[in-house]
């Protein structure tokens, strides 16, 4: 016999109590019948009238938006940004919260993560529980910093740049995102037509005045003729490779971060806050300590900013292998670094290329792993490698916690972690990690 279908829920509304802030840019409630609710545009303690936006009768959780607010946390205010709010831009998760509060609930995530994921207190990863605002980012609310550098634009069908809606292919038309850095804003993207593309990314390089629009075209159209109110180099992305390609201007950008100069192409990674390089580079180093001569791992290395640091850091006789899987940044790694004979760079995944190193042990570690951590696995191995501190770079704070759980099982502890508030207005938060084995004494 055939089940019922399950009654779809979206557009229900319910009078709720908001719980606490959870990892991704909501908050939980409960319905009467005790289902599960993940809220956003809501702060916890408020009572709140939430509309449903995603789940069906019997699911596990729902998704919904708090639509009308019955009585405001303290931490509340008016969203700055006109494009914010219910069904609107899903580019910020917490425009109508105080930036003290952001940062925050930012760290009360952190510490929920840690306790669930690896059953691990701040006292136990040597953190005061706070998150550190960026140079600059500390502002009266209601002011927004501007620190996005790279912004990924979609265009509407009629050729209007905008941002994507939460959990959604539709677009946002916008005339300014205020998080864009200036060097994002003042090209003008939002005001031209843009019939024919999927997207628009735009990139305004930290420490130079090189600018970047990478296009998408939709399949079959021809690219426009780029004119900005500034000058940039112009990419695309080919439609039968995915790869990108120059059309026009330099196919990198400059970057500018303890005090060297990375070549950055084909819309490459780097850290998307104009602060943030020279952030985690200096926690990373106070960490580590490096030392004359020693032997360091950069892992998921990018265009190699910690292997940068660290080979000037351990001099002449020091070495450093980086390993990225990127073919564009490894090139761009190699390039970058070509000035220390004893940095090598190779290209692969990280858990395909070390163990065929054959490297047995090292000094110090620094791995920046994507956003799904680095895994059990490569875990393991880096524990076996003997390694006096490890510095763990992490994006979300999810896979941190998985992942120094299983560093805890190959022997090591962390010795101190420290929070920075890198995307300010959003959930994301970066954090840096110092490992050191276990059995050493403080």
């Amino acid at each position: 016999m055939q089940a019922e279908p399950k009654k779809s829920l979206v557009g229900e509304e319910y009078e709720v109590e908001i719980g606490p802030v959870a990892h991704g840019g909501h908050c939980i409630a409960r319905t009467d019948a005790g289902q599960v609710l993940f809220v956003r545009h809501t702060l916890p303690g408020e009572k709140v009238v939430v509309r449903v936006t995603e789940g069906e009768e019997g699911d596990r959780f729902l998704r919904a938006d708090a639509v009308e607010v019955l009585e405001p946390s303290k931490d509340r205010i008016e969203a700055p940004c006109p494009f914010a709010g219910p069904g609107r831009c899903g580019g910020c998760d917490w425009q109508h919260a105080k930036p003290g509060a952001q940062r925050r609930m930012k760290g009360e995530v952190i510490a929920e993560q840690l306790q669930r994921l690896a059953g691990l207190t701040p006292e136990d990863v040597g953190w005061d529980g706070t998150v550190m605002p960026a140079e600059g980012d500390k502002l009266p609310a209601g002011q927004v910093p501007q620190w996005r550098t790279r912004v990924q634009y979609a265009v509407d069908d009629a050729g209007h740049a905008g941002l994507r809606r939460h959990r959604s292919h539709e677009v946002e038309p916008i005339d300014h995102c205020m998080i864009a850095a200036e060097g994002v804003s003042e090209l003008g993207i939002e005001k031209r037509d843009w019939t024919g593309m999927a997207g628009v990314e735009a990139i305004a390089a930290t420490g130079s005045q090189d600018r970047q629009v990478i296009l998408t075209p939709k399949p079959g159209a021809r690219l426009p003729i780029v004119e900005l109110d500034k000058p940039v180099s112009v990419m695309r992305v080919g439609e039968k490779d995915g790869g990108t390609h120059r059309v026009h201007g330099r196919p990198f950008v400059r970057e500018r971060a303890d005090g060297r100069t990375y070549r950055v192409g084909s819309g490459g990674f780097w850290q998307v806050h104009p602060k943030a390089a020279d952030t985690l580079v200096t926690a990373v180093m106070q960490g580590l300590l490096p030392r004359k001569g020693e032997m360091a791992l950069d892992l998921y290395c990018g265009v190699g900013l910690f292997a940068g640091a660290l080979a000037d850091r351990l001099g002449d006789k020091g070495a450093v292998l980086g390993i990225e899987s990127g073919k564009r940044s490894v090139e761009d790694a190699r390039h970058n670094l070509a000035g220390f004979e004893r940095v090598r760079i190779e290209q692969g995944k990280v858990e395909t290329v070390l163990p065929r190193t054959g490297i047995s042990e090292v000094d110090l570690i620094v791995l920046d792993p994507p956003r799904a951590g680095a895994g059990r696995n490569t875990v393991a191995h880096l524990a076996s490698l003997g390694a006096r501190r490890i510095a763990y770079v992490a994006c979300d704070p999810a896979a941190l916690a998985r992942d120094l759980g299983y560093f805890r099982d190959g022997g090591y502890r962390v010795r101190m972690l420290r929070a920075f508030d890198l995307f300010p207005m959003t959930h994301h938060v970066e954090c840096v990690a110092i490992l050191e084995p276990a059995g050493k004494v403080v």
